[in-house]
């Protein structure tokens, strides 16, 4: 840990030092003045190395001859020189940590590689220090331990569903063994399932045949209930004579009307439609008087005929 302010006090009384040597150099000898500069220089290197000053998110853990003694900061704070010493400084910040499981096979059998990320934080510097030798080392191991463990009791339909539900099951596991060095586990997220692309593509396949199917049932049901609606309709032309006719004469009509042309019907349909007596052919005609376009604007009208 680097920090100027230890460094301006050791200048500050350095230069007092120094400058006391110097005014009294006149009043005493040559080496007492030396030795007057000496001693100053060396009580401001003591002042400046006992002064410590620690970041609002940084713990000092103090060791007085080599036992435990305090855990300090933040801000400043001092210590005795050479009895005193300073080991680690704990960062008390949320610390990110990415890690992972390559190859790793599933409860099916199918090789995986799963990338994730563990967000956690030291809550007990005094244990995260003397309990454990290096506590970063520790909790990324035992993140990848655990995501291996997990992923090998795991399906792959679940790991590519259920993604949460692992991701707490591997935050509870790693919380249990990073618990005793005083860390705090506050969440892991699974950032992404990695498949073998031969896998990929079956599922890929499986998964637009399933869309296939569905899309055929869909059609098929639609069929089905077009076929429904063509019986309701054809029971009710069954009782009512007159409204058959009637339809049967529009989609002649329409056809005429659409395509321009002449339409070849059955002696047997025009019976049937009545188009060959007087009745028929005036609906007929009256269909046709009533859906043709009237006269565009401009345009003169013959005055009508006398019969």
């Amino acid at each position: 840990m680097t920090n100027p302010f230890p460094l301006l006090i050791f200048i500050v009384l350095s230069a007092i030092g120094l400058s006391f040597a110097y005014s009294t150099y006149s009043f005493v000898a040559y080496n007492q003045s030396f030795w007057i500069g000496i001693i100053s220089v060396i009580l401001a290197g003591l002042i400046s190395s006992a002064t410590k000053i620690a970041d609002q998110w940084n713990k000092a853990v103090v060791l007085r001859l080599g036992r435990f003694h305090t855990i300090a900061g933040p801000g400043l704070f001092f210590i005795i020189p050479i009895i005193d010493t300073i080991p680690y400084w704990i960062d008390t910040r949320v610390i990110t940590a990415s890690f992972n499981a390559e190859k790793t096979l599933t409860k099916d059998t199918v090789p995986v590689d799963v990338d994730a990320v563990l967000f956690w934080k030291v809550v007990a510097p005094q244990r995260a220090a003397l309990d454990v030798a290096d506590y970063q080392g520790a909790i990324e191991w035992a993140s990848q331990t655990a995501l291996r463990d997990v992923i090998g009791k795991t399906p792959l339909a679940d790991m590519l569903e259920g993604r949460q539900k692992i991701s707490d099951e591997i935050r509870k596991i790693i919380d249990e063994r990073a618990t005793p060095w005083g860390i705090d586990v506050i969440s892991v997220e699974i950032r992404d399932v990695l498949i073998p692309p031969a896998l990929e593509n079956a599922m890929s396949m499986q998964a637009q045949a399933e869309r296939e199917r569905q899309a055929r049932v869909i059609l098929g049901d639609s069929e089905r209930q077009i076929a429904d609606k063509f019986i309701e309709a054809a029971a009710t032309y069954g009782r009512d004579p007159t409204a058959f006719h009637l339809r049967a004469m529009n989609m002649l009509y329409e056809g005429l009307k659409q395509n321009a042309t002449i339409v070849v019907v059955p002696s047997t349909a025009v019976e049937t439609m009545q188009l060959g007596s007087m009745a028929g052919m005036t609906t007929l005609a009256h269909e046709m008087i009533k859906n043709a376009p009237g006269p565009a604007k401009g345009s003169e009208t013959a005055p009508p005929s006398s019969t």
